[in-house]
């Protein structure tokens, strides 16, 4: 059956929920109470190791299976992945390897619900947006790893989708087809799609994900934007650096009695005894505010202060890094 995906387009402003998903495959719990949300316009990044449960937290979405208990709400309602317009972009390659590749996305097209005119012109579309334009009577394994990605990039996209999942999207691309994929993501936000974007590449998840979702061992244990989640980790480290090199000795000593750490970034200093810049840690009872006023009262020509926060690969080490 072949569904008509326009007419169950929806306004832009939706919100998909996961709402107290348990899911066994046998004996083997592989989610446990999952519950988090993602909202159109903005992209939420579900995160987690190797076997904590989100390729299976994906497919209950899709309803490629179903949850043994819990459920999948659009905007407070039962969600019915048949009735909307789902973009999919698995880890694993799913096309076929030597059908050329236009006939293939438009198929897939049309199995979600495109005409053929429409099939046709997204596809081409498509293949234009990611630089292969020239390869539409190609078969597909006669394209390097990095294009056959952009190709299934292409087929979760050629359907113009309400709803986009993204599993490891940056696998295979070269630096300069990782601009051209970030971009693309962030377009999508920008047409007010729900993006959901699983990797374990960061920097990537940092730059475009306002949200994210932390599965540890089939659990959720992190779910916030990633400035709350910032913000709730201490702030105790700053980084200081001066307009001129300064002598490491004589800084540490002027703050010694207010940090627990100090360390001196030697880069571009004159002589081993300078540096421009310092990492410390402030002990409990001093504020950055007030290690500020103290360089500034001492005349000290400051270029740069601020707290340095922790990264997202570490707030992902601190909660899902218990095993290693």
């Amino acid at each position: 059956m072949v569904y008509n995906i326009l007419k169950y387009r929806k306004d832009p402003l939706m919100t998909l929920e996961v709402k107290n998903v348990y899911k066994s495959f046998g004996t083997k719990e592989v989610l446990k109470d999952v519950s988090f949300s993602a909202s159109s316009g903005s992209a939420l990044g579900l995160l987690g190791r190797n076997g904590a449960g989100k390729t299976t937290i994906m497919r209950i979405i899709m309803r490629f299976f179903n949850a043994d208990e819990g459920s999948i709400l659009l905007d407070n309602k039962t969600f019915y992945p048949e009735n909307y317009s789902i973009g999919y972009l698995p880890e694993e390659r799913g096309l076929y390897p030597k059908k050329p590749i236009g006939s293939q996305l438009i198929y897939l097209a049309r199995l979600k619900g495109l005409s053929t005119k429409d099939a046709k012109a997204n596809t081409v579309k498509w293949l234009e947006r990611l630089g292969l334009e020239d390869q539409f009577s190609k078969k597909l394994n006669t394209l390097s790893k990095g294009n056959q990605q952009k190709i299934q990039l292409a087929a979760s996209l050629v359907n113009d989708p309400d709803i986009v999942i993204l599993d490891e999207p940056f696998s295979g691309l070269d630096p300069v087809n990782a601009v051209l994929l970030k971009n693309i993501v962030k377009e999508l936000v920008d047409d007010g799609k729900i993006v959901i974007f699983s990797s374990h590449q960061m920097n990537y998840v940092e730059e475009f994900c306002d949200r994210i979702a932390l599965l540890n061992r089939g659990t959720i244990v992190l779910h916030d934007s990633i400035f709350n989640i910032k913000k709730s980790y201490p702030n105790d480290n700053v980084f200081v650096s001066f307009t001129k090199p300064q002598n490491i000795e004589s800084i540490k000593n002027f703050v010694d009695d207010h940090v627990m750490s100090f360390e001196a970034q030697k880069a571009g200093a004159n002589t081993e005894k300078e540096a421009y810049s310092f990492i410390m840690k402030l002990k409990d009872d001093v504020s950055k505010d007030a290690m500020l006023r103290m360089f500034v009262d001492a005349n000290y020509e400051i270029d740069d202060f601020h707290v340095i926060e922790p990264t997202l690969e570490e707030i992902f080490v601190d909660k899902a890094g218990d095993a290693i």
